[in-house]
């Protein structure tokens, strides 16, 4: 429990950094964002920070989340739909090219084992399951590319997936701004990776217990 704790501590952390302005200056912070809204500099904006997804430790839930509340929902959508997939093909290709070194700079040997147990009993399907789990995501991206995995059979999970968690945050995100609890969705953004986090690791811990029996 203490090392899932320290695991999760510095998650929680920087994906409660863009949330702090809504809940301590209010007002001010929203008719700051107001200034974003149809702004030709947003979708770039987003699609550079997504693509840093798997090298930076950028949430991309708050920023998919933030982003519907800024646009519409399908703009939105298609806008972080192509920084999450240049982020993981980025990563994908740096991992398979440069091996397992690159992916320690960017990931602990503890989570790339983690993400290859699971990798033996989904096999590529892992990538869509693990699309939303933080740290987890960039493990398996970054475990298939030093594993070699082919292109087709990496590119149609990683897009598909990444439709589907854009799409999904991206209308939460609206909704919440036509309904004005914009900062309740920023924090549920924050919510939903952490709970998938500790749903996966309790997960792990109980496959792992039962093998060990067996």
């Amino acid at each position: 429990m203490q090392t899932l704790f320290r695991q999760l501590m510095p998650i929680c952390i920087v994906m409660a950094i863009p949330i702090l302005p809504f809940l301590l200056l209010g007002d001010v912070v929203e008719q700051w964002v107001e200034g974003f809204e149809h702004s030709t500099w947003l979708a770039g904006i987003v699609i550079l920070l997504l693509s840093g997804d798997i090298f930076l430790p950028i949430p991309s839930s708050v920023v998919s989340t933030f982003t519907g509340g800024q646009m519409h929902w399908l703009t939105g959508t298609v806008v972080s739909w192509v920084g999450m997939n240049i982020g993981a093909i980025l990563g994908f290709w740096f991992a398979k090219k440069y091996g397992p070194g690159f992916a320690l700079k960017f990931s602990k040997q503890e989570d790339l084992d983690r993400a290859e147990g699971m990798t033996h009993r989904f096999g590529p399907g892992f990538l869509v399951l693990a699309r939303g789990v933080p740290v987890l995501a960039e493990a398996s991206v970054l475990l298939m590319g030093v594993h070699g995995l082919a292109w087709s059979r990496f590119l149609l999970p990683i897009v598909f997936s990444n439709l589907g968690i854009s799409l999904g945050y991206c209308a939460f995100g609206h909704i919440a701004r036509e309904h004005d609890w914009f900062p309740l969705a920023m924090g549920a953004s924050i919510g939903v990776p952490v709970v998938l986090t500790l749903v996966v690791q309790r997960f792990v811990k109980l496959k792992t217990e039962s093998e060990s029996t067996d």
